[in-house]
Order: C-alpha cells, then structure tokens, then sequence
C-alpha cells in the first residue's frame, strides 16, 4: 500500500547557481492553470492505483511559497481533499524565508501542514549572493519566529558546506546559528556541482573556487560532532534530528517503499514501476489534457534493481538494512546474496554487524557513494 506523496511546485522567484531541479521563474507563468493540471493528475492518479493511504505528504520545487496566498490556498485544498485523511502524520512543505510570510504561513497551517523544511543554506552574507539566494539571516529568523507562533514546531533547515569562498570559521557559525535558532531537524550536505547550472559553467570556465577536500571532510565531522553534543542524532548520511523529529517522508524512500510523484518533473514508484513525469510545464498540461497522465518514461523495476536499490539506499540511514525485513522481501538473506562485498567492507571498516542489522561505520560513512558501488552489478542466482 502506498503511504507517500511528493507534490513538485516548479516555480522560482530567483533561481539559485547551484540547483539542477525541474524550475522555471514565476514571472507571467500559467500558475493557475498548472495547479488545475497538478489537480487532474492527483485524481487519475488515486484512481489508478486506488491501493493507498497517506501517511506523508511532501511539497517540494522549485519554491511552493512563491506562490501567492490564493493560489497557495487552491493548491492545498486541492492536496487535502484528494490525500488527506487520518492516517496522515507528517505534511512538509519547502519553504524559502523570503517569501514565507505570516499570512501563507497561516494557509499552510489551516491546511494540516505541520512541518516546514526551510532552504538556509547558510548564514553568511556574501555566500548566500554567491549561491543566488535573495533572503538574509534575518529572513530566517522571522520565518522560524512565526512559524513557531502559528503552532508549527516541526521544522528543518538546510544547511551547505564545501561553498566556493567558505571558510571552516563561516561554516561553524552557520552551524551554531542552527543550534541556536532551537528547530529539531538539520539537513547538511556538500555542494555538488550539477550540469546546466551557473555553477556548472563557471567551473567548466575555471572560474569556481572550491575548498580543497580536506576542509570539506573537515566541515563535516565538525558537522556530527557538534549536533551529537546538542542531541541531534545522525539517521542517516546527511539527516539530523532529535529523536522523534526524523523525516518520515524521506525515510520512506530510504525505506525503498513505492510513493507518488505529482507534477512536472516528478518521479514515481507504484505498482513496481518507476515513471518520470515530463518536465516542461507546456508538455506536462498537454500530456495531462489529452492523455490525463503526464509519463514521458516507464520502467518496471527488476528484482536485481529493487534489491541493489534495497542496500544502498537502506545503508544511507544509521541503522543501515535489516535482514529480516530483506529476507521478508526477497526471501533470501543479503548475507547469502552479498557475503563477498559485505566481507570485504567489513575488513575494511567500513560497515560492521548488530544482530541482523548492517550498517555503515563511522569511517564508512564518508565513504558511502564507494561502498554503495559495491552492491550494484552483483549477479542473483
């Protein structure tokens, strides 16, 4: 049964030099009638495949709050009356500080919204204009100060590291004005330099300066070692929370579980197949309007392909992939499939045992994208 939905608001305000996401600037867009479209797309969706019951619902983009407060509003009623019911625990939605007022932060809570995932970044000035982003650190402090008084307590923020021109002393202050801003859930991954974005083309230029990867390692132990002391546990590779504020939505994906993907650009995984939506907000109206689904690929996951999907995204979180639940879904144990890697990045350090749980080590967590390759490509009897 499906228990997740990822809703994609494509549109931007401004867009950031970093970010390869399916966006389109705001300005003179079909708003409107993309929302109707993303509306259509819920309903033949959940009529298609009718086997679900929500538990998470995740708004992401692109920016949802550069929409206007109407148009907000239309779009999560339109969410509630098609997702919404009583098994729902969580309900995100992205939030950039400089356009989260206090009367959209009001529709987001009289919409059963109940946790905000902020875009911070950092809270350094001059990177923040290096990134392309518009707000200031007072924006963020205004954005956390009114959700906290609309009743939403359940909030995460985004932090970077690895930016070109930062410093491990701005990077310490982004992460202790995290601290202090006293919210339960901490993202913070490095900067990844993606292909057509202005990043991308100012390296190709030799005109992006980026720490040497020393200080990036850096940054990140700094990272653990400083949210471990406030109580902040590292569930998986680049998620921290204080127990009980974990991300259940993304934890669905590292869970390997099927969910909706709704509007342009989105991924889904129903039925065991994999379907990319079109991306283009005129081919994705078009395709809903005459064919009422917006798919442009479809793929139906093999039983090798759910199973390498099974390890590495399982081995993303701290408690890493239970035997049990593994051999509950394949019928054979991942110790059987994958006794010579696992051997291997065992004596290596790099991932250990604790009951039939296996998981990354310390040492191996900055090593995951290697130790993840290591069950990709294995032939199943």
């Amino acid at each position: 049964m499906l228990k997740a939905v990822y809703l994609h608001i494509p549109f931007c305000a401004q867009i950031c030099h970093y970010c390869d996401f399916n966006k389109i600037f705001i300005h003179q867009q079909p708003v409107e009638k993309y929302l109707n479209s993303m509306k259509e797309e819920m309903v033949n969706s959940t009529e298609r495949f009718p086997n679900y019951q929500m538990e998470t619902i995740f708004v992401g983009g692109g920016t949802p709050t550069s929409l206007n407060k109407t148009q907000l509003q239309t779009f999560l009623k339109d969410v509630n009356d098609v997702f919404v019911n009583d098994s729902l625990k969580e309900f995100t939605v992205e939030a950039n500080p400089e356009q989260t007022t206090e009367e959209k932060i009001a529709v987001l809570k009289d919409n059963n919204v109940n946790r905000l995932s902020i875009g911070v970044q950092t809270f350094e000035a001059e990177l923040l204009k290096k990134l392309g982003r518009s707000h200031t650190r007072e924006d963020v402090y205004r954005t956390i100060r009114e959700a906290k008084k609309a009743g939403i307590h359940n909030m995460s923020i985004d932090l970077m590291f690895g930016l070109p021109g930062q410093t491990m002393e701005m990077f310490k202050r982004s992460v202790d004005e995290a601290l202090f801003l006293d919210v339960p859930h901490i993202s913070s991954y490095s900067l990844q330099i993606e292909k057509k974005t202005v990043f991308y083309n100012l390296a190709q230029k030799g005109k992006l300066e980026l720490p040497e990867h020393e200080l990036e390692a850096a940054m990140y132990d700094y990272l653990i070692e400083s949210l471990a002391k406030k109580g902040y546990r590292q569930y998986e590779i680049s998620n921290f929370a204080i127990p009980g504020y974990e991300s259940k939505h993304n934890l669905q994906y590292w869970n390997n579980n099927e969910y909706f993907g709704i509007g342009a650009g989105a991924h889904s995984y129903v039925e065991g197949v994999r379907r990319k939506n079109a991306g283009p907000l005129k081919h994705y109206m078009n395709l809903i309007k005459e064919t009422g689904f917006p798919y442009t690929e479809e793929h139906t996951v093999s039983l090798a392909e759910k199973i390498e999907e099974e390890m590495f995204m399982g081995l993303r979180k701290q408690e890493g992939v239970s035997d049990q639940q593994f051999k509950a879904r394949y019928g054979k144990s991942m110790f059987e499939i994958y006794k010579e890697p696992i051997d291997r990045m065992i004596q290596k350090g790099w991932l250990k045992t604790e009951g039939d749980q296996l998981f990354l080590t310390k040492d191996g967590i900055p090593l995951g994208n290697e130790v993840f390759q290591e069950f990709i490509g294995v032939v199943l009897d």
